[in-house]
């Protein structure tokens, strides 16, 4: 299954297909009792899928034989032991993908001639990915983080490791010899090549960057690259050889503390716009201004989630499962206000409170 939603894997995504394109989007569950109708509920909604096609008269019977295939293939490499909140199947003449996703999506199906994307930008979004890099003398991990874990990344190389001749780190962390394997023109050749590497990662998959190492270590890595000089530096060692609890467990009141700060930032730039007009808030507001190109940031309270309608001018609530109900609309307002270069924040619930769980600033 899919997890890296980079700039370029998202062109790709986006890009026409021949008539049709199959989007199938299921909610999906982390823990008992709720995850154990996933496969049935799956399993459905890919059937649903193949009947739309078998009922299209624009569908060919070859085209219709070679998306089913691929629907089934797509099927067969689902893992539901691992299942997050949500589930993407894209399948198309020729091609099928499985997206795993950390946010909840509405259970559809779409045939088009591109696929959806908003509900992978979305939980992409609200992820709030990063990269964790970890030094050593002889290795450097880069680890896939997100808000709740994070995971060995195996890109651009990494993990990069170097042999080291009478290299014994335990010894050195007894008698206090860390910052000497850090002196070695080895070690410094070995940290430009890191620094090459990230360089690459970053360029196709930018994200914010939190450096792990000894201080020795994270001070020779800003001295012998650019790559992470604009980087959170963690003075904590050993977690290139470690797991990624123990990453995670080290990281983390790193990143809680600077989601405190990014929320506060957008509570005090939400006050500010309220007193100069430039405030907006609410699906219906924010809907027409994000589609206009207004939003300059847009908050969303992290478990916000709406039903509504289209009335024509306007958006009005209604219930889920509704004739004509639209219940990603707030992953559709996410994906506008990026595609139309605004800063988009998820927040805790609650944060936004008389705003109803969603609110901007305006560029006018």
């Amino acid at each position: 299954m899919e997890h890296v939603l980079s700039p370029a894997t998202l062109a790709e995504l986006r890009r026409p297909r021949p008539y049709p394109a199959v989007s199938v989007l299921t909610p999906t569950h982390r823990r008992e009792p709720y995850n154990s109708q996933d496969q049935v509920r799956l399993r459905n909604v890919v059937a649903e899928a193949k009947r739309q096609l078998e009922a299209d008269p624009a569908v060919s019977r070859e085209r219709r034989a070679d998306v089913a295939r691929h629907l089934d293939l797509a099927l067969s490499e689902v893992d539901l032991t691992h299942a997050e909140d949500g589930l993407v199947i894209f399948a198309a003449s020729g091609e099928h993908q499985v997206w795993s996703l950390a946010r909840t999506v509405p259970e559809r199906v779409v045939l088009s001639d591109t696929f959806l994307t908003r509900n992978l930008v979305s939980a992409q979004t609200a992820e709030r990915p990063c990269w964790v890099l970890s030094l050593a003398a002889d290795r450097a991990t880069l680890w896939d983080g997100g808000v709740d874990r994070v995971t060995e990344a195996r890109v651009g190389g990494f993990p990069l490791t170097r042999r080291v001749e009478n290299f014994d780190p335990e010894r050195q962390e007894r008698i206090g010899d860390v910052p000497s394997a850090f002196r070695e023109e080895r070690t410094r050749q070995f940290l430009r090549e890191t620094d090459m590497a990230l360089s690459d990662v970053l360029r196709d998959h930018p994200r914010r960057l939190y450096v792990t190492g000894e201080p020795a270590a994270l001070s020779l890595l800003d001295e012998v690259g650019s790559t992470a000089r604009g980087a959170v530096h963690v003075p904590h060692g050993g977690l290139a050889h470690g797991t990624p609890e123990t990453v995670w467990q080290a990281i983390r009141p790193v990143i809680e503390a600077e989601a405190r700060r990014n929320t506060d930032a957008v509570t005090r730039s939400l006050e500010t716009a309220r007193g100069r007009r430039e405030f907006a808030a609410g699906v219906d507001e924010l809907w027409q201004s994000a589609r206009d190109g207004r939003v300059r940031l847009l908050a969303v309270e992290e478990n916000y989630r709406v039903t509504v309608q289209d009335a024509g001018d306007h958006l009005v609530l209604t219930e889920s499962g509704d004739l004509g109900s639209r219940e990603d609309i707030v992953d559709e307002i996410v994906e506008q206000c990026l595609e139309t270069g605004a800063d988009v924040r998820f927040v805790p619930d609650g944060t936004l409170g008389e705003a109803d769980g969603i609110a901007g600033v305006l560029r006018y």
